[in-house]
């Protein structure tokens, strides 16, 4: 154990001062409504990034280039407003983040070519950075061990659904309306999103457990988590089966529409489908919780990804069809259900609340900052073929067995 840590940090439960006025199931309503931003702005043009492409003259790696810039900036701004809510709350930086993502949202809209929607996106991400980061750094705060992990579990519907429905409004919006009207629409939703942000959302993290605001108190923290082995290694794991999702979620749309010719509401349908394998692995993942240990239900879900890559792989190279690369990819995205929320809960539990903004942060940029790298990856390959993304979803899966093989030697 490195970083300083006392023993038993690890089961360190929430903040004794911490004031939940709202019961388990009212917070976790009010937490997925925030936490859905990222998603939401990944998923819901999703449909429309190959008409996005034709109606800018560019290609389908430069259309690519809008959902990477999301990503980078999503796992970048965590790791500003993560030490940031360390040294000053909670609520204010997640109000302000809100409001910032509701106006670049609305100036996405209006982007005249590729490059200034490249860099509207990478603001737009760094402002969404607020829901996704400190809806986690709240769940520390309250809960810890188990009960951590059954709430992030709940949260994987959130994180399940509106993929599953995002796609599925998406394609319908764009039978009323342009790619840009997509935009439009999650502007409006960054409104809703801070007046719910307005009206409910308590002050989980005390003065008491502050960090100081001087620089270095705020950096403090940070240096801290980025120190501690028994973080970074789940932290890892996570990072790497995120890529070979996102490396999905980013190329599915051309693979499964220019290759094997499904309609946008044809892919919505199959994207939605693997959604509801992610909801129900995650769901599964937070009942057992208690009677597994959380670093055996990590182990499953990896064992699913791994071979759901070595399935899709065998898939492209043998020309299989779509009816096996459909079982390989609602195989990845049922164990991303599992991996997600016991590698989160490993990892966060790691930390005492007080750092809980900070971890949150690493544990996003890590995350967000692989998927948005692999995205453009792939594409750069060509998005005619499947090889490119099998062999991407192959290489991630494996790393992330191997990586969580070497944590996990001799633990339960």
């Amino acid at each position: 154990m490195t970083g300083g840590e006392a023993p038993g940090s690890a089961a360190l439960g929430p903040a004794p001062a911490a004031v939940l006025p709202h019961g388990r199931t009212a917070m976790f309503v009010l937490l997925g409504a925030l936490t859905s931003v990222g998603p939401l702005a990944i998923d819901l043009y999703l449909p429309a990034l190959p008409r996005l492409a034709a109606d800018l003259g560019v290609s389908a790696s430069a259309a690519q280039l809008s959902l990477t810039a999301f990503m980078v900036g999503l796992g970048a701004g965590q790791v500003v407003v993560g030490p940031l809510s360390d040294a000053h709350g909670r609520r204010r930086p997640m109000l302000v983040g809100f409001a910032a993502f509701c106006a670049v949202s609305a100036l996405c809209a209006a982007a005249p070519s590729v490059e200034v929607l490249v860099v509207l996106r990478l603001l737009q991400g760094l402002t969404a950075a607020t829901g996704v980061a400190l809806t986690k750094a709240v769940v520390r705060d309250l809960y810890g061990g188990i009960e951590a992990a059954r709430f992030f579990s709940m949260l994987m519907l959130v994180t399940g659904l509106v993929p599953l429905l995002a796609p599925l409004l998406g394609a319908e919006l764009l039978r009323i309306t342009p790619w840009p009207g997509l935009f439009g629409v999650l502007a409006a939703a960054g409104g809703l999103l801070w007046l719910t942000a307005l009206l409910a959302l308590p002050e989980t993290h005390p003065p008491a457990l502050r960090s100081g605001a001087a620089p270095r108190a705020v950096l403090r923290p940070l240096v801290r988590v980025l120190r501690h082995r028994a973080f970074l290694v789940p932290t890892l794991t996570a990072a790497l089966a995120s890529g070979a999702m996102f490396g999905y979620v980013s190329n599915a749309s051309f693979v499964l529409q220019d290759v094997h010719a499904l309609s946008p509401q044809g892919f919505s349908l199959l994207f939605g489908v693997n959604s509801a394998g992610m909801i129900a692995s995650g769901q599964l993942a937070g009942r057992l919780a208690g009677r597994v240990p959380m670093r055996r239900l990590l182990a499953a879900g990896l064992a699913l990804s791994g071979a759901a890559g070595a399935l899709l792989l065998v898939a492209a190279l043998a020309g299989l069809g779509l009816p096996v690369v459909t079982a390989a990819l609602f195989l990845l995205t049922s164990g991303s259900g599992m991996v997600y929320p016991m590698a989160l809960t490993i990892a966060m539990s790691s930390q005492p609340a007080s750092r809980a903004g900070s971890a949150s942060s690493v544990f996003g940029l890590a995350q967000w900052s692989v998927g948005g790298i692999v995205g453009p990856a792939v594409g750069a390959f060509g998005t005619g073929t499947l090889t490119p993304l099998a062999v991407a979803v192959a290489a991630l899966s494996l790393a992330g067995c191997l990586s969580a093989a070497v944590f996990l030697r001799g633990k339960d």
